[in-house]
């Protein structure tokens, strides 16, 4: 009688976890690596994690892509640079993968408010995406710390000729 009740309790289970990623919102496309391809170049990914795509208009080649970048973005948070997602996701596991892009809270100007919002179906066609590319490139340079100075390019991002509040 017990075996039966789990039983039913993982059919349930499986049930609403299909309704559930059936609801949300995802690009539907027959090959999840094309649907990654299609998300990162559409979703902005290219921007900062392709080294000069901003610049070109986007005339990059592909084999180049998504290898991150040091130049830096310096903020109030310090500099924070676009990661190699071409060597990440060698380092880590689809799961891994899904679950960074879910719940990761982190410094400027990734969006992650915007990236764990995005359906777990797309987050494993990005991830499929990145990894066929196959590792490239080197690891970028870690995070500085508010006030220190960097050692390598970074671009600007404190906030200029901001309204004086009035009490």
């Amino acid at each position: 009688m017990q075996v039966c009740c789990c039983v039913v309790l993982v059919v349930g289970c499986t049930v609403k976890a299909e309704r559930e990623d059936s609801v949300m919102p995802h690009v539907k496309w027959d090959n999840p690596i094309e649907a990654g391809k299609y998300l990162v170049t559409v979703t902005g990914c290219n921007d900062c994690h392709t080294d000069g795509y901003l610049m070109t208009g986007g005339n990059i080649p592909e084999e180049n892509w998504l290898m991150g970048s040091a130049l830096g973005w310096q903020g109030p948070w310090g500099t924070t640079y676009p990661t190699n997602l071409r060597l990440r996701v060698q380092e880590w596991d689809e799961q891994t993968w899904v679950n960074t892009l879910k719940n990761r809270k982190d410094l400027p100007p990734m969006p992650w408010m915007n990236v764990n919002k995005m359906s777990e179906k797309d987050m494993r066609s990005v991830y499929a995406y990145v990894r066929s590319l196959g590792p490239k490139g080197e690891h970028v340079p870690n995070a500085v710390a508010p006030g220190v100075e960097p050692k390598t390019p970074y671009l600007s991002m404190f906030p200029q000729n901001m309204p004086v509040a009035i009490d």
